[in-house]
């Protein structure tokens, strides 16, 4: 059965755009029981902050990988290149691996790095440019062969992940209106099943300031669903059916390496005359193992309306929405000769033009997921059913948790940005006088 291009946003994103009235039928969270909280006492691990950079000229690098050697333990570095990790103090010498797309991979000891202020400089690899192989010379025979080895090439057995979380709603790009952050354990499926991932909410906090809001409710739906239906090796059918295919354009771009391993760049593009929305992008595919190690696209926002129909949920009957920017990034990290996901990021604008009004609204929302900690066994602790989230989840509506500092406790997490990182002071301080 052909599946409509663009099927991947209209069911992972949509926004609900209601009156304000409406907030109280929102979904519940906590009708559950959660396990116990793990224990925060900062004594048990070493929580280490810093910043990637470029050796030569300086430049953040954006969303490095960094795992700690002989665990599954990782995390991401933010659009700023910050990071902080945090590791148990019962790992013995415990050393970190920095890997980033165009660069040298870096093993750094836990005692040579700062616990606040660690710079970590990476060293440009050298460009190559090898003879392509057989395989390579065609773009598109290159992506289909991509999709017939993720059987091969990505985790095979169903995972238990833990993850982190956050959404942001952002008015006009200025004023933060929604932020809201969660730890979540994902029943991850094996790439070769139609099995829907499923998760579950560990711990959760936000805070959302209505006031700011107009008359209009601005809310994501679907959560870390959101996030999971990006895993575009987990969901082909998505993006890339064979009929979809058809209906892009692949090109080679150029080649990088990480490291000593070769990366194959591809662009991808809507073909002229196709009928819906379509994505366009790069691709990036390890030479050596045929396998999509990152994606980074967006969607063709020209139709505006068939656009809108893909994100609009409901809306007031006096306004009209459409998306004015999408951008969608997707990470994989491999262990053991298994790729598995590790990083999602989706970027959304959105404008509301009412009638009878002067001004428009602008909303801007982030959303994005990191898996901070996984293993084998998932089989052996399943999810009950009412302790999973539902696809239909507004993580937004429920949650508290900002007072706390050290709400985290042991749980990595994804260094917030400056902005962020702002208003989650801010809201700290406007708890404390309260």
């Amino acid at each position: 059965m052909r599946t409509q291009p663009g099927f991947l946003l209209n069911k992972s994103l949509s926004i609900y755009a209601i009156f304000l009235f409406l907030i109280a039928f929102a979904i519940p969270l906590f009708a559950i029981d959660f396990p116990p909280v793990k224990n925060n006492d900062s004594d048990n691990f070493i929580e280490l902050k810093g910043k990637i950079v470029d050796k030569k000229s300086g430049a953040n690098l954006a969303y490095a990988g960094l795992t700690v050697v002989g665990t599954n333990i990782s995390t991401i570095s933010n659009s700023e290149g910050d990071f902080s990790i945090k590791i148990s103090k019962e790992i013995a010498n415990p050393k970190i691996k920095i890997t980033f797309i165009g660069y040298k991979n870096k093993l750094v000891a836990l005692a040579d790095l700062k616990p606040d202020q660690s710079r970590i400089e990476l060293e440009p690899s050298p460009i190559q440019l090898p003879e392509l192989n057989v395989i390579s010379k065609d773009a598109e025979v290159l992506i289909r062969a991509v999709l017939d080895k993720r059987g091969d090439n990505y985790f095979n057995a169903q995972t238990l992940m833990t993850a982190f979380y956050r959404e942001t709603i952002r008015k006009n790009k200025s004023a933060y209106v929604s932020l809201s952050e969660a730890v979540v354990e994902i029943n991850k499926q094996p790439y070769t099943s139609f099995k829907p991932d499923a998760v579950r909410l560990y711990k959760s906090r936000k805070k959302a300031d209505y006031n700011k809001l107009d008359t209009l409710a601005f809310k994501l739906q679907g959560g870390p669903y959101n996030s999971l239906y990006l895993d575009i090796m987990k969901n082909p059918d998505y993006i890339f059916t064979d009929d979809m295919i058809a209906n892009y354009e692949f090109t080679f771009d150029h080649t990088a390496h990480e490291d000593n391993r070769l990366i194959y760049v591809l662009d991808f593009k809507q073909r002229p005359g196709s009928k819906y929305p379509m994505y366009f992008g790069k691709l990036y595919i390890d030479a050596q193992t045929i396998a999509l190690k990152s994606a980074v696209f967006s969607l063709n926002l020209t139709d505006k309306d068939a656009a809108a129909e893909m994100f609009i949920k409901k809306k007031p009957f006096n306004a009209r929405a459409y998306p004015t920017e999408t951008k969608y990034r997707i990470d994989y990290l491999e262990k053991d000769g298994k790729w598995y996901y590790a990083y999602s990021r989706i970027e959304l604008g959105m404008r509301i033009i009412w009638k009878k009004r002067l001004f428009n609204t602008n909303y801007f929302s982030t959303v994005e997921m990191a898996v901070t900690d996984w293993g084998q066994g998932a089989e052996k602790k399943s999810f009950d059913f009412k302790d999973r989230l539902k696809p239909s989840v507004i993580i937004g509506d429920e949650a508290s948790g900002f007072s706390d500092p050290k709400f985290w406790g042991e749980f990595n997490v994804i260094e917030p940005e400056k902005s962020i990182d702002s208003a989650i002071k801010k809201i700290q301080k406007q708890l404390e006088k309260k």
